[in-house]
This record gives C-alpha cells, structure tokens and sequence, in this order.
C-alpha cells in the first residue's frame, strides 16, 4: 500500500509515515519567494503598510489569516481584503487596489488569486505600488513586468513540490520572512491554520502537503487559540483529527459565510483571540453552513431531477437557473458529477450573465476541455477537476452544443461508468480494530493518498434486515462462511437496503465506531457474491 503511494525506500516510509517540521522544503528554493521576500523587508524597513488580498474560500482565508498574523508580529501594519463573492467575484479586483491606496498601502500581496489577474495588477503597479502575488492555479500568461510571482506552477521553477495550497504558499513566505526579519515564528503555530486549507481545497496529500496536513491535524488537537477552539466546538470535532474533520466539517463551516455573502467573518475568527468574540463568530458560521446546506439541496435536487429526465444523457451535463444560488452550484456540481460519471457544470443565472462552476471525475481535464471557449467566456479559471466560469446567457444554447459534440468524441468510453478500484481484499474476520489503526496509519487522507477501499468477498449474509435510521441511513450485520461478522452502516442507502440480501460481496471504508466500541465497514457499493 505504501508502494502505490510512492514510497521506495525505508526512509521514504519513515518520512510518510512520521512526518516532520524538518521534512519542510526550503522556501527559498521557489521562484520568486526570496524578491516576495525582500520586498516585506522594504516594506518593514520604511514602515510602510502591507494589503493582503486573499481569496473567499478555505484555503485563501487561512492563507491571508497566517500570512497577516506573522507580518503583524513582525511589526508590520496589515491590512486585509477577502473578495466578496457576489458584489467582486474571484480574486484580485480593481477596487481592491483603489482600497489599498486609499489606506496608504505601498505592497500589495494576494493568496490563492492572482495569477491571471492581469488588469488589476497592472492598475496596482501603475500606482506605485509594489505587487507580489502568490497563487497555485494554472498561469495562462504572463503578469506585467514588475510583478514579483510565487508560484511553484510557473515555468522555471524547480520547487519540489508543485502542487502546494494557496495556504501552503503562504506557509512558505511567512516563515521566510520572519526568519529574514529576525522574529522567527514556531512553524507549529501555522501548520495548525495551514493544513486547513491543505485539505479544503483538494491537493495531493503527498510529499510536502502531507507533511502540512500531518503535523497541522496534530497541533489542532492541542491548539489554544480562541478561534480555532470555538471552530472545533461548535463543529463537534473529537480527538484524533482526520482529513474528513477538516473537509466535511471545519472546511464547510469555513467556507459557509464566503459562500453566501462575505467571508470577513471566517477570516476574523481565525484571527480572533477573544474567546466570548470567537463563540459568536462560530455560531454564526454555523448558521451560515446551515443556510449553505439548504440552498446546496434546492441545486443538487432540481439538477439530479432535470438529468434523471434527460435521455439520452450527454457525456458533458450542463444546467442553469436563476434560483440557484451561484455560491453553492459548485458543491452541487460534484455531487451531480459524482452520481452520473460526467463531468458537470451548474449555472447561476442573473440578468443577462450565468455563473457557475464545473466539477470532473478522474481521468478528465475539465479545464483544458474548456479553455479552447475562452474567447467567448466572461470568465474562466481554475484547474483539472474545478473550473468557475460566467457566460452570456445568449451564447450558452450554442456553447452547450459545442461542448456536448466535443465531448462526445474525446470522452468516449471515459465517462458513464462508475468504477471502484478497490485497494485491498479482507475477508470479514480481519476487520478488527488492529486493521483500523494500520490503515488509519496512511492518513490524512485526501488526493491522491485515497482512504483505502477494501473488498469484502462473500458469500455474505444478513443476520437479520436492515435497520433503518436517519433520514436515509441504514446498518445492518452480515456474516460469512467461515463466521467472521461485520457490521455495515451505509449513509444515504435506504433505496438500496434490499441490495444486502442474499449471498453478497462488499466495497467499503473500515473505521471505528467509538459510540459503540467496534469496527464498521462504511458501504461504498455491494453486489451478488
């Protein structure tokens, strides 16, 4: 199992096994991170003031968050922006610069955005201020001349790891700069912020992100920070911290209030170190997430009811509609993408624009699939699996046909098919608490380090039916030939419970279920044995 991770060597094992501060990278083998630098040390050295523009999401919130605290440690006078989703959409603005000139600012320093943004940065230079942007999405081009650009994804550079969170970017140039500035800074203190946005936003957690997500679960655990305490309370998260804490409930939490309307409260949280402050903040993250939640349903519903309706199904599902929430159509996406095998993108209409995002399944470049429209979108950026795109509505029925044919022929026999690759092959009576713990080893689990899928093989049998709970939820006790007993809990499996009966096989997670004290095999998928 190792092996298929790409570990060789024993001590290729001990350092993913172990992860250590000292399996950090130096940062100042990345382009451009020495010049980003130099210029806070100017910048400090003049007492000038620094503006941060981060992105609204996990990663861009966490990043501005460590980033801001370090430079405001080291004497530096900070000011922060977080786009807003509605009124600026992604990433550096032109009214963002006119603010960081109006406060005064002489640098300005943007987190997970900036990379394309061409215009803004341009305006930034042609006022006199400094621009040093970090980023991990996709260049498209170059940045004016005079930009100082820190991202592993640009030509030329050799940083051993390339596929760095926007938070992990900012990890870098925050512990560089309070080293150069003589005011070091534990890195424990900011792995604990930095792995949120590791694993939010879907990076390999390999390699050096492995090592951010590792060691920040660890520290999160015995974090005294106010905010970050409130956060875990009121998400209800229990020692030990996995990946599946931060992804589905911290980072939803996290990204709520961005989603919705502003992400100025998610930022304040993580920087709050009142502890009355950072109980109000949470509560009303969490009604956020709540909120989120419902208009997530009323997307993921009415698009699964339009495509279940739609015969025969394109190998590209596009859908749009004005009572969607354009925040939220992302999440849907993937859901939706998830259930048919295709990829999928999910509009918000609002007057004579759609905006949404595009979510993949594997072995799918979303990304490139569609940059060959870019010319004829308002908007479009992001990655292999994600993109976020705004189109004309009068220009989507004939967009939609170019997509729909394009794909048809390049995606062939690629999508449709819901295929599990299972990792492992137990039978029931191996499924004990040991098992758990040496695969629990392999953790945190995100992209590219899979929670390992295990195969049950039969013949399976129910010692009685399946018992019912929740909203959809179902468990239920099988046993095989050789007496070996597992229980099984499947979420949303209600339609399938009678799928359990007869002599079966088993696809799924094996955890511990510390309520009840024992193992659970979580169903992924069943079949006849």
């Amino acid at each position: 199992m190792l092996g298929r991770r790409g570990v060789v060597t024993a001590a290729d094992a001990e350092r993913f096994l172990e992860p250590k501060v000292e399996h950090l990278h130096d940062p100042h083998e990345m382009a451009g991170l020495p010049e980003a630098v130099q210029a806070l040390l100017d910048a400090k050295a003049r007492g000038d003031k620094v503006a941060i523009v981060g992105d609204y999401d996990v990663d861009g919130v966490s990043g501005t968050a460590l980033l801001a605290a370090t430079l405001r440690a080291c004497k530096l006078d900070v000011l922060t922006i977080v786009p807003h989703r509605m009124t600026d959409g992604y990433g550096l603005q032109p009214s963002h610069v006119e603010r960081a000139v109006a406060e005064g600012c002489s640098l300005l320093v943007t987190v997970d955005c900036g990379t394309t943004a061409v215009a803004p940065v341009s305006l930034a230079l042609e006022s006199s201020l400094r621009v040093v942007v970090t980023d991990h999405h996709l260049p498209d081009g170059p940045l004016p001349a005079g930009t100082i650009l820190v991202n592993p994804k640009q030509e030329g550079c050799r940083y051993p790891c390339d596929e760095l969170s926007g938070a992990g970017l900012a990890l870098k140039l925050a512990l560089a700069f309070a080293e150069a500035a003589g005011r070091p800074i534990d890195p424990l203190l900011l792995l604990r912020v930095a792995c949120l946005g590791t694993i939010a936003d879907l990076v390999p957690l390999l390699g050096e992100n492995r090592t951010i997500a590792s060691i920040g679960l660890r520290e999160l655990e015995v974090t005294r920070s106010p905010g970050l305490r409130a956060l875990i309370d009121v998400a209800r998260v229990k020692r030990p911290f996995t990946g599946d804490d931060v992804g589905f409930r911290l980072g939803p939490r996290l990204n709520a209030p961005g989603r919705l309307d502003s992400a100025d409260k998610a930022l304040e949280l993580l920087l709050c170190r009142d502890l009355g402050r950072a109980k109000e903040l949470a509560a009303d993250l969490d009604a956020a997430n709540r909120e989120r939640q419902s208009w997530e349903r009323q997307a993921s519903s009415g698009a699964q009811k339009l495509f279940e309706e739609t015969d025969p199904l394109p190998s590209i599902l596009v859908a749009s509609n004005p009572e969607w929430h354009r925040g939220v159509v992302g999440i849907a996406a993937g859901r939706i993408a998830r259930r048919f095998a295709r990829p999928t993108l999910l509009l918000a209409e609002d007057g004579d624009s759609a905006t949404g995002s595009g979510r993949s399944i594997e072995g799918i470049h979303l990304h490139a699939f569609l940059d060959r429209w870019r010319d004829r979108l308002e908007k479009f950026g992001g990655h292999a699996q994600a993109v976020g795109l705004t189109v004309a509505k009068a220009e989507l029925p004939e967009l939609l046909a170019e997509w729909r044919a394009a794909a048809a022929t390049e995606w062939a026999g690629k999508v449709g098919v819901r295929r599990y690759e299972y990792e492992i092959e137990m039978r029931a009576a191996a499924l004990h608490r040991g098992t758990v713990a040496n695969l629990e080893a392999l953790g945190p689990f995100g992209q590219k380090n899979r929670r390992p899928l295990l195969r049950v093989p039969g013949p399976l049998r129910l010692t009685a039916p399946p018992r019912h709970f929740g909203q959809d939820h179902i468990e239920a006790q099988l046993v095989d030939g050789e007496r070996g007993r597992i229980r099984v809990v499947g979420w949303g499996w209600r339609d399938r419970a009678s799928d359990l009966e007869g002599s079966v096989e088993l696809l799924g997670h094996l955890e511990y279920d510390t309520y009840r004290g024992q193992t659970v095999l979580r169903l992924i998928d069943c079949r006849p044995a």
